[in-house]
């Protein structure tokens, strides 16, 4: 390639002017350069270079597509072709098909460089032929690259590059490659081809039989068989044909799926079991009857007490179906370490009454457990509490009357005592003195523990707390004073105080002046002097916190002519994607105003097209124009929503509101399912709550199922 007028056309590109996921993409012609360049060292730095800016996370830039013809033809003059093949078939993955987009554009410039691409795969580097596969499927032009593919398979013979054509031709045609997939799992393809045929199996929808059963149970461990493969997706093949079929949400499917992860997880090969226990957990996050089906195999596991550490995550999230690893898990917990708290961190879930005890006994030296035990409060329901025990409550006075807990073991061993409410009063002295260096959290659980014959001296304490302590924890001692006393004094001082224009607690203040309502009229002119600058962009803090601020104004003075305005002016503020649930709680607060918000109407039928506003927007115009609403069509965005898990717990609480009148027998029936089906409804979240949260959520929607069929 002739360098001079390739870098002059290169430099008379406008790159200043273009974005990439830096910003300016002014240095591209720099990287380009490096590549057209002798260093191999400054070569392999653009190409790193370029992945982090064109090509950001699988994120494409305007930068991208006009980078791609220079990336091509760098390719085509031997300048790290096999690299820059990879960059252009991620281009193209990160693109879109049709529109006017960024995506658009870089997906149609890699498709303008389809000539060189396919050229590429009859390259005598097998590297070179993966390369080009894979680029050329990325583009999606199924007409111009689906025979080639065809070709290359009948005539290939490496291993990694047949891999990379099956499955290049199933994610440019699935079903119309599930009969070579089916071919390729027999036992005469080399095991980079049986997985790819299996994964191309997936992919096309056939059946899992007894002929995939086996060859994956073969082939097992399979992770080494695609550590060399382009495409990334599925890289852990096991945890994805897992996946994949539970997501077909059908009985055979799921049979199938736990008798290989059955299976797998018996197996002799602990590699083969490491595979399995990150399928399982996966299959726990998705299946709502996982848990039950795999419990089975827990005895397995952890037959063999060295094994055990392995399986921890999983039992964690089988939780008390483990229970057959519980004598284990005890007699590793009660050793010593970090290996002795991992264990214990599992029993917390699997057998938390065992786990009470043996927490006691070192509660210093569990920093995992203690934070497993505080990880039931944190969904707040009354069934969540870690289980009380008396010596795990003598062991918590003792570690807060010591100099050894640190600010965030505090809050923990504060929780744990709230939680248990007046059996922790014997801790009141401990709690009252660790009340300075955790002002947050140690007022709540004083009112939690307090006996009545200690409450006036508490309040004294916390009342001076709210004066004097330290400024983030005011506003929660004046919450826990009125908790036990009744006296709102130092609440409202306190709250007066945090109402600064921009500051970091105006929400919070907002929130606890709404509930205080008239008896909280002095503090009108504060709230609305705390309020954002309408001009301008306001962040969603900001947004929050006028809500918050509306809301109380309406609770104190019943006047919509003071609360409507700011409603209005927020939920006006569509502009970033940030806002979806500010503008839910927008739409929260003006349904608690009810009629008198009729002006809000408009801007609340707006928020009928966001998945995740759809629950409150429906709540609020319900409650302030019911004559608005088709309910039979907010009856179906709901359960639409509630699909989704966008607000879904609302959007059960929004069905209820509406009636069965609102509801068809599709209706009825597709309700009928999110309580009753296998796939989780609650898929997303820390992981560790995911099940729990979801059975909330089954049990909500049985008991909305039943208040609907029985009205």
């Amino acid at each position: 390639m002739d360098l001079e007028p390739f870098l002059a056309d290169v430099d008379a590109q406008p790159w200043a002017d273009l974005q990439h996921a830096y910003g300016s993409a002014a240095d591209v012609p720099g990287h380009l350069r490096a590549l057209a360049g002798e260093s191999e060292e400054a070569a392999s730095e653009a190409v790193s270079e370029l992945y982090g800016s064109i090509l950001h996370q699988g994120s494409v830039y305007g930068a991208t597509a006009r980078a791609v013809p220079y990336l091509a033809r760098l390719a085509g003059a031997g300048c790290r072709t096999e690299d820059l093949l990879v960059l252009l078939g991620g281009i193209a993955e990160g693109g879109a098909d049709d529109g006017d987009s960024d995506e658009a554009a870089c997906r149609a410039a890699v498709v303008g460089e389809l000539a060189l691409i396919l050229t590429t795969v009859d390259a005598e580097d097998p590297g070179l032929r993966r390369a080009a596969v894979w680029a050329a499927a990325m583009t999606g032009a199924v007409e111009q690259v689906l025979p080639v593919l065809h070709r290359c398979w009948n005539t290939e013979t490496d291993p990694l590059v047949r891999a990379e054509l099956l499955g290049a031709m199933a994610h440019l045609d699935p079903a119309g490659t599930a009969a070579a997939a089916t071919t390729a799992i027999g036992a005469d393809e080399p095991g980079e081809v049986r997985i790819a045929a299996l994964l191309a199996c997936v992919d096309g929808g056939l059946p899992w039989g007894p002929a995939q059963h086996g060859a994956m149970l073969s082939l097992l461990p399979v992770n080494g068989l695609v550590e060399d493969r382009l495409d990334l997706e599925r890289n852990e093949p096991l945890q994805y044909v897992v996946e994949e079929l539970l997501l077909r949400d059908t009985d055979a499917d799921r049979d199938a799926t736990f008798a290989l992860l059955d299976a797998a997880l018996r197996d002799a090969d602990p590699e083969v079991r490491e595979e399995a226990l990150w399928a399982a957990e996966t299959a726990c996050l998705l299946s709502r009857s996982a848990p039950e089906r795999l419990s089975g195999a827990v005895e397995a596991l952890t037959a063999d007490p060295a094994d055990a550490p392995a399986a921890y995550s999983l039992l964690a999230k089988l939780g008390v179906r483990a229970a057959a690893a519980a004598p284990v898990l005890v007699r590793l917990a009660a050793g010593a370490g970090d290996p002795a708290d991992c264990a214990l961190e599992a029993l917390v879930a699997v057998a938390p009454d065992r786990a009470a005890p043996l927490l006691a006994r070192d509660l210093g030296r569990r920093p995992r457990a203690l934070r497993a035990a505080c990880g039931f409060l944190i969904e707040g329901t009354a069934d969540s509490a870690f289980p009380y025990d008396s010596a795990l409550l003598d062991a918590i006075r003792t570690r807060l009357g010591s100099a050894g807990p640190d600010a965030d073991e505090t809050v923990r061993l504060a929780l744990l005592l709230g939680a248990w409410g007046s059996r922790a009063s014997a801790a009141l002295p401990e709690l009252r003195s660790a009340l300075p260096g955790s002002p947050k959290v140690v007022p709540k659980a004083l009112a939690a523990i307090c006996p009545p014959e200690h409450r006036e001296e508490t309040a004294e304490l916390l009342a001076a707390a709210a004066r004097t302590g330290p400024e983030e924890g005011r506003l929660d001692a004046a919450v826990a004073v009125r908790e036990l006393t009744g006296e709102t004094g130092p609440l409202l001082a306190a709250v007066a105080g945090r109402l600064t224009p921009g500051g970091p607690a105006v929400r919070e203040a907002a929130r606890l002046a709404a509930e205080l309502g008239p008896e909280a009229t002095g503090l009108v002119p504060a709230l609305r002097s705390a309020l954002g600058e309408s001009e301008g962009t306001r962040s969603a803090p900001q947004l929050d916190a006028d809500v918050e601020i509306a809301a109380a104004l309406w609770r104190i003075t019943a006047d919509p002519e003071v609360a409507v305005p700011v409603l209005a002016g927020v939920l006006a503020e569509t502009e970033s994607t940030w806002t979806h649930w500010t503008l839910g709680r927008a739409a929260r607060a003006a349904a608690g105003i009810g009629g008198a918000a009729r002006p809000l109407v408009p801007a609340l039928e707006g928020l009928l097209t966001d998945w995740v506003q759809i629950p409150s927007a429906v709540l609020a115009l319900h409650a302030i124009a019911p004559e608005s609403l088709d309910g039979p069509r907010a009856a179906g965005l709901l359960l639409d929503a509630a699909e989704r898990d966008a607000d879904a717990v609302r959007a059960l609480e929004a069905l209820v509101v509406l009636g069965s009148t609102a509801l068809t027998a599709d209706h009825h029936r597709r309700l009928t399912a999110l309580a009753e089906r296998d796939r989780r409804v609650r898929a997303s979240g820390v992981e560790t709550r995911i099940a729990r949260a979801d059975e909330r959520l089954r049990e909500q929607a049985r008991e909305a199922a039943r208040t609907l069929a029985g009205a």
